[in-house]
């Protein structure tokens, strides 16, 4: 009996320390997160007014005191906008044909590969990439479909594998049922495979969205700089929120590094609030809600 006791207090010691490390190890993932969060909030909240939100850097120096960012939150919603138009489209069918037509053959395989090989391409790859085929040789001028098409390399295997992991975990006796009753595989994948696997689609769209948001190097080479508003992505330069915060945490004055913290904090909110849309999107399509 006593040996048993003391089995099940060294069980319980171990237990309680295992708990203990996972809660410090959960402690310092946390504390970083909060601390970037409360400096970019602290430092933005200066200048986050609707002057910033409303208006653009036409006209207005380093030193000015006014100023906005309005071209750069135009641009950058438009950049990411095109990116996901590309991006997810292409990484939705690559992880349908690996889950439901590729059955580990050669083919197959080699898609994983290069998949698994853009997803450690430094993002400045990206842009260089770009900028040597679209605007070095096909001469292509520099704009935000350029900078879309830098984002969209980045986010293209995040989708992938986001989508090709949620396509896996749909029980395949839902894709055998419908097979029994003699609907198309097609069809099948259409009405069946896709909208159960839905919300965490929607969840990984919303993760490469979130990677690429931020994104400075390829904007360096492909969009460039302006003050000025260009609704026009297909047309000349245009502003993203990261140039925006690069090229006034780069000038040497007080105003222009205050405009630089409330840009971060701009792009931190409307990442945020994506993927508060993405979440309403998903729990309006969850399954269980139509039970």
């Amino acid at each position: 009996m006593s040996a048993i006791q003391h089995i099940s207090t060294g069980r319980r010691i171990k237990d309680s320390l295992v708990q203990c490390l996972v809660y410090l190890a959960f402690f310092l993932a946390v504390v970083p997160l909060i601390s970037v969060l409360w400096l970019v909030i602290s430092n933005g909240l200066a200048r986050f007014d609707l002057e910033f939100l409303t208006h653009s850097m036409r006209n207005i120096t380093a030193r000015d005191v006014g100023g906005g960012a309005y071209h750069a939150i135009l641009g950058t919603l438009e950049q990411v906008l095109l990116a996901s138009l590309i991006s997810v489209p292409i990484g939705l069918l690559t992880a349908i044909y690996l889950v439901e037509y590729g059955n580990g053959g050669r083919l197959s395989r080699a898609i994983s590969f290069f998949v698994d090989v853009m997803t450690g391409v430094p993002s400045v790859v990206a842009g260089l990439f770009v900028f040597a085929f679209w605007i070095l040789f096909l001469g292509m001028p520099f704009s935000g479909f350029a900078g879309a098409l830098a984002l969209s390399i980045l986010m293209m295997p995040t989708v992938v594998r986001s989508a090709e992991e949620m396509l896996r975990l749909v029980p395949n006796d839902l894709r055998e049922a419908s097979y029994a009753l003699g609907v198309a595989k097609w069809r099948t994948i259409v009405k069946v495979v896709l909208p159960t696997a839905f919300t965490g689609i929607v969840t990984g769209v919303m993760l490469a969205v979130a990677r690429v948001a931020g994104e400075t190097a390829p904007l360096l080479m492909t969009v460039f700089f302006t003050d000025s508003i260009n609704e026009d992505p297909f047309n000349g330069p245009q502003m993203g929120l990261p140039l925006f915060v690069f090229d006034q945490a780069a000038r040497p004055n007080d105003t222009a590094v205050d405009r630089a913290w409330t840009g971060a904090l701009t792009l931190i909110l409307i990442v945020m609030l994506l993927n508060l849309v993405a979440r309403l999107i998903a729990w309006w399509r969850a399954p269980s809600r139509g039970r």
